[in-house]
């Protein structure tokens, strides 16, 4: 692996004008990175990818770089880009259990951090690093949310999780798993409690239906339920998985790994959502893709589905008639929106479109000191999508909270 990446290093030709920079969501200096790190300066390279992405490790696991850095990059227009993302990786592995985050003196202002996904453990890491007394609040009993109830094993170790765990109890983070706001606890708890600013980042875990009769059959699975404990599940030796994004692909590749016999992915339209790389991995490990079938019913013996036509431009021309295609199980992956349990127990809150929470572009919900990002606020999203924006809201959090420790400074009109 680290020949690998030295040798990778070495290709990358220090563009003036990186386009791998502006190809990523989060504009990780790239270029920068590779120069330090050939110039054996690892742990300052390191120190700039936290700075710059707290999730950095993550990101270079889990992210389409074929689409961003690594589909930038010049070498590519020829010939094979850099591997940028193994290079990351190399750099913020090594680097992720010997860093020091200090914190600056503390403010005596709490915040309180509604789950621990991407978006939480971003932001829960840069206020905790300016000084705010941060508690994490998490429904389940381990950190990660959807990093690690969402992506299997194979694509993200969860033991990257555990290490996370680690630095952020090193800042001083208070971490309450197993506590779901909007249960025992509700948002009004937190600020009688003196929590000043809090973050809701709960993720979208309520799937989203097909709207066919059959998904009530007890052969039917949804796959964020899925994706959270396979072990649970008994599909029988063939499952056919609706959907054909970056979820589907995980459901998909783990049913083989646990056991099942033949997987075939539905894939409505013409070509897939999921990245370029997800499906070339489970084309290796075996799963099969139909093009064109609409599900019109779920039965006990597979799914009715009608085939598809397109014409050049990927548009349905014709459909035929409804066919049956045996399955022992069906997982539906197609998206998930967000749940409800906060807004239904606290006042002032108002709802977006599709269930999502309403805000105003920087974080602000509609009751002050309540903030959001990320999918609850956006829909399911990417990782580093969720670092970015979350970046953004951290610093709105700052100067709100600046504003109730230094209401003198506050502007007047």
């Amino acid at each position: 692996m680290a020949i690998h990446v030295v040798n990778e290093a070495k290709r990358c030709l220090q563009c003036k004008n990186p386009r791998c920079r502006t190809g990523c969501p989060i504009n990780t200096p790239i270029p920068d990175m590779i120069r330090l790190f050939r110039e054996n300066h690892l742990e300052e390279a390191g120190e700039m990818l936290f700075r710059n992405n707290p999730l950095s490790v993550i990101c270079s696991l889990v992210c389409d770089h074929e689409k961003q850095c690594e589909g930038h990059c010049v070498l590519g227009i020829k010939g094979a880009p850099v591997h940028i993302s193994s290079i990351e990786n190399y750099i913020s592995d090594s680097y992720l259990d010997r860093m020091e985050l200090t914190p600056a003196p503390k403010k005596g202002q709490r915040v309180a951090i509604i789950g621990s996904g991407p978006a939480g453990i971003t932001i829960a890491v840069l206020l905790a690093q300016r000084g705010y007394d941060v508690t994490l609040f998490e429904s389940r009993e381990k950190i990660g949310g959807v990093l690690r109830y969402g992506i299997p094993a194979f694509r993200l170790p969860k033991e990257i999780l555990d290490r996370y765990k680690e630095q952020l109890l090193r800042l001083g983070i208070k971490i309450r798993p197993n506590t779901a706001i909007g249960q025992s606890l509700t948002v009004d708890d937190l600020q009688r409690d003196g929590y000043q600013a809090i973050f809701i980042g709960t993720g979208v875990w309520r799937p989203k239906k097909l709207g066919i009769p059959g998904e009530s059959l007890g052969n039917v699975h949804f796959a964020i339920d899925y994706l959270v404990n396979p072990d649970v599940y008994d599909l029988g030796s063939d499952l056919v998985v609706i959907g054909a994004g970056n979820s589907a692909m995980d459901v998909a590749r783990t049913a083989l790994r646990k056991g099942v016999k033949h997987v075939t992915v539905f894939c409505r339209r013409n070509q897939v959502a999921a990245s370029v790389r997800e499906v070339e991995y489970a084309i290796a490990d075996g799963v099969e893709f139909l093009y064109g079938a609409r599900p019109v019913e779920i039965t006990d013996d597979g799914v009715r589905y009608s085939q598809a036509e397109f014409d050049a431009d990927g548009n349905v021309i014709a459909l035929q008639e409804p066919r049956l295609f045996p399955a022992t199980s069906v997982v539906v992956a197609v998206s998930q929106g967000a749940q409800n349990r906060i807004v239904s127990t606290t006042t002032g809150l108002k709802m977006a479109d599709h269930g999502l929470l309403a805000t105003d572009g920087q974080g602000h919900t509609t009751r002050p000191g309540i903030f959001a990002s990320s999918d609850v606020v956006l829909g399911a999203r990417t990782v580093v999508e969720a670092v970015r924006y979350s970046k953004q809201v951290a610093d709105e959090m700052d100067r709100y909270l600046q504003t109730l420790a230094h209401p003198a400074d506050t502007p007047t009109e």
